[in-house]
């Protein structure tokens, strides 16, 4: 199941109470779990260059059923990630993107969150996915 347009606005505005709680100016991108658009707010005074990077965060964590800081421990020189960031279009691999995952254990998409350091961008997208569903996957075959 895909996250709805409901959820989706749902988890902006949780991330958006979260960035003005941190004084900061973010971009929200939520994807659905084919890591297409669902929803975007780019709050005043958010970096131009922000939109591109959130929803590039939310696409990654889709498309790789983890958090982007994860895959960024992984795809360091010497990982057995290196290099990934250059394939599917371009791909963040630093905090601020976090799977979104349904009652029912499956990933329905995820939110990306880019605008300020990356710790607070990881505490925003954490505000926004935790209000709508878990963050992390269940140890089964999810993969299509």
């Amino acid at each position: 199941m895909h996250v709805t347009i409901e959820q989706a606005e749902t988890a902006i505005r949780a991330a958006r109470e979260k960035a003005v709680a941190l004084g900061t100016q973010m971009c929200i991108a939520v994807v659905d779990s084919g890591g297409n658009l669902k929803a975007f707010h780019r709050m005043d005074g958010a970096w131009v260059g922000s939109i591109d990077i959130a929803q590039k965060k939310a696409k990654t964590a889709v498309f790789f059923g983890m958090k982007t800081g994860a895959i960024g421990s992984l795809s360091q020189p010497g990982g057995p990630l290196y290099g990934i960031e250059h394939s599917n279009d371009g791909l963040i691999t630093f905090p601020g993107g976090i799977p979104i995952v349904d009652a029912s254990g499956e990933m329905s998409g995820a939110i990306g969150v880019s605008g300020s350091s990356v710790e607070n961008d990881d505490a925003v997208a954490l505000a926004g996915a935790q209000v709508i569903g878990d963050t992390e996957l269940p140890a089964h075959p999810w993969r299509t």
